[in-house]
């Protein structure tokens, strides 16, 4: 059996969250030792006696994990752990991030340039306009559109960047083999051929009320900035908003009428330190990206050396760190500082902040030799 299994076996456990996975990887060492250490034993690791109920209701099932790995199967579902390399490089970065992340699509290096739309479910033909603006100029600008498949202005985010040929994510509070709401289906089908749905609930979690607050971590991790474009005193774009901040990312809203209840969010975030967005190009600006407008064409500049080849094929398969790049082509930091400095200026990588960079070169031009 796949050991990976006992990692979403944990995660469909009520009460094991991030903090008591790596409890449980610090006591046991592994994750299938601690699915089948006795009940004192997990009490002793600081499991609860109704998360110790749970996992043993779990390991009574018969064929438990056979029935798990062919519903994943059945259901289209993948997923990373916190340790692959597959795994979300911004997210990573987070507090605490989900164990175990579950998605359907593909989760591209190029994802790594993405920003979070979010808003009210009830938006205004103004909250309409601006979104449609916003999430159509960054997905043709190459950037990755995140927003959480919502009523409102998370659907018009998701469908315009669709529209524009862009790629998108959308993360939900439920588990992936349900589609919330319902009337997001055929959208949500979509976003798969164009990015992925993502989540942090196991299969089978259904959409309760208090999974969606906690999920808003996961589309302002995911993302450099939220942008949030109408939100009322209480809305839960505000969450996203609170967590974004606190992630360190960027928080830009837009301003409204001060008179209008969907944006009297909008503008207090403003009051409070946000930054007022009055065009999307200034989100591009502040995150210093307006080089991802030349994506395309940055794609086919080849390498001008046989260093910037290496470069680029150790960022083939995802972002690293500059002592990452250092250590797979055998250079010193600062000679690898010098290359990528260029490298940025010709459009073949992109500064992901906290010296992460990521490829924004097609490499199969490399292997066709163009």
């Amino acid at each position: 059996m796949d050991s990976r299994l006992y990692w979403i076996g944990f995660n469909m456990v009520r009460g094991v969250g991030a903090v008591r996975f790596r409890t449980l990887l610090n006591h046991f060492g592994s994750l299938e030792i601690a699915w089948n250490a006795p009940q004192e034993a997990l009490k002793e690791a600081g499991l609860s006696p109704k998360s110790i109920q749970h996992l043993q209701h779990l390991r009574e099932e018969p064929n438990f994990f056979k029935r798990l790995s062919d519903y994943l199967e059945k259901h289209q579902i993948c997923y990373v752990l916190w340790d692959d390399p597959e795994y979300p490089t911004l997210l990573k970065q987070i507090d605490q991030p989900p164990p175990v992340l579950y998605y359907k699509g593909d989760l591209l290096p190029q994802d790594e340039i993405a920003v979070a739309i979010v808003g009210t479910r009830k938006m205004t033909t103004y909250g309409r306009q601006v979104t449609e603006e916003v999430a159509s100029f960054l997905a043709r600008n190459g950037v990755c559109v995140v927003s959480g498949l919502a009523r409102g202005v998370d659907a018009v985010a998701h469908e315009v960047a669709l529209k524009e040929g862009g790629r998108t994510f959308a993360v939900l509070g439920c588990g992936l083999d349900r589609i919330y709401p319902p009337e997001h289906s055929k959208l949500a089908e979509k976003i798969i051929q164009q990015g992925a749905l993502i989540s942090d609930y196991a299969p089978g979690t259904p959409p309760d009320a208090v999974n969606f607050p906690p999920r808003n971590r996961i589309i302002s991790g995911l993302s450099l900035a939220t942008v949030v474009v109408e939100a009322g005193e209480e809305s839960g774009a505000l969450i996203t908003a609170t967590f974004a901040v606190e992630q360190g990312r960027e928080v830009f809203a837009v301003p409204g009428n001060i008179h209008a209840s969907q944006s009297k969010g909008t503008n207090r975030l403003i009051q409070q330190g946000a930054i007022p967005l009055l065009s999307a190009e200034e989100i591009l600006e502040d995150l210093h990206l307006s080089r991802v407008s030349e994506k395309q064409t940055a794609k086919k500049v080849l390498p001008a050396d046989p260093l910037e080849e290496k470069i680029l094929k150790a960022l083939e398969q995802q972002p690293l760190h500059i002592d990452e790049i250092s250590i797979a082509i055998d250079l010193p930091v600062e000679q690898v500082s010098a290359i990528l400095t260029f490298m940025e200026l010709k459009g073949l990588v992109r500064h992901l902040g906290t010296m992460i960079y990521a490829s924004l070169y097609d490499s199969s031009l490399l292997k066709k030799g163009k």
